[in-house]
Parts: C-alpha cells; sequence; structure tokens
C-alpha cells in the first residue's frame, strides 16, 4: 500500500500507465453495466407489452364472464340448448405486442430490428385461460376467470464489439377478471 501511494506522490510520470490502466477498467465496467441496463429495459419493456395484451385479452371477454356471473352460474359459459358451452376467445396478442412494440413476424418469430441489427425475437406464446367453474357450490372460494402467458425473449448481448450468446428468458403474466358487485 505504501508503494501505491508513493507511484501518485511521485512526480516523474511512472503513474501515468497506472491511471490508464484504472481508466480502461472502469471504461470496461461501465459498458457491462451499460449493457445490464440496455438487457433489462428490453425485457421490462416486452413483459409490460406482454401484460396489456393478456389484460385486453381478459377484457374482451368480458362480455362472456359477466353474462355468466350475472346471471348465476359463473365464467365464461354460454347457454347452449339445454347445457351450457365453454365460450371464451384468447385474442390476437401476437398482434397487439406487433403494434405495440414495433415488432414483425419474420420466419417463426416476432422480431424488432434497429437498422441492419437484431434488437431482439419473440417466440413460442402460449396462453392458457383458466374459465371460472359453471356454478360452483361455494362462489367466494371458487377459481375466478384467469388467463396466462408465457413467452421466450431472445436479445442479443454485445461486448467489445462482438455479439456474445443471446439472453433467453420465458417472461410470464397472468390477469384475471374479478367480478366488483
Amino acid at each position: 500500500m505504501t508503494k501505491l501511494k508513493n507511484v501518485f506522490k511521485d512526480k516523474a510520470g511512472n503513474g501515468f500507465p497506472l491511471v490508464v490502466a484504472i481508466t480502461l477498467a472502469l471504461v470496461i465496467i461501465l459498458c457491462g453495466v451499460m449493457e445490464f441496463f440496455r438487457l433489462n429495459i428490453i425485457a421490462t419493456g416486452v413483459k409490460e407489452a406482454l401484460e396489456d395484451a393478456i389484460i385486453v385479452t381478459v377484457n374482451d371477454n368480458y362480455a362472456n364472464v359477466y353474462h355468466g356471473v350475472r346471471e348465476g352460474y359463473s365464467g365464461g359459459y354460454q347457454p347452449d340448448g339445454s347445457s351450457f358451452s365453454y365460450s371464451v376467445n384468447t385474442g390476437d396478442i401476437y398482434g397487439y405486442m406487433d403494434g405495440v412494440l414495433g415488432t414483425k413476424n419474420v420466419g417463426g418469430y416476432h422480431a424488432k430490428y434497429a437498422g441492419d441489427a437484431s434488437e431482439y425475437r419473440l417466440s413460442g406464446l402460449d396462453v392458457s385461460i383458466r374459465n371460472a367453474p359453471l356454478a360452483p357450490s361455494s362462489p367466494k372460494n371458487a377459481q375466478r376467470f384467469e388467463a396466462d402467458a408465457v413467452i421466450l425473449l431472445e436479445v442479443p448481448v454485445y461486448f467489445g464489439g462482438k455479439e456474445l450468446a443471446p439472453m433467453k428468458i420465458r417472461l410470464k403474466v397472468q390477469a384475471g377478471y374479478t367480478e366488483v358487485f
């Protein structure tokens, strides 16, 4: 530690290479932190767009679900003669996300480009809708109408001007309909 203090106090110019090395180390660390924040911002934006899309899907099913709740036999079912039929719609989630995020359908993926470079791509959308049970014996504790969506997000990772292995994460969101009255 004493030698390091002497290097900084020395006026002969011997500390110059150390200052350059410290500066380069800080620049490399800063580049890594900035790349982390870029990946985090993209993942957050895609997840929020997916949340919006699944909420739109639940809202689009409002009429079918509310009709069942109002009539006392629960969620997304419609009278069909002497029985009830399942009546829900998964909507166009990719279409909604394409509009919000500016992605385009390219070879089975929904990708966003910044110029010629790929910014990220989406694939493997899986939407599952859990309908509320028909005429539950205990409506207070019954399963509510819910929709889950899972999508795979792939974002290329860059460091030092080179592309590394992409970040691949599965994003999961859930939305549900809860009657107010």
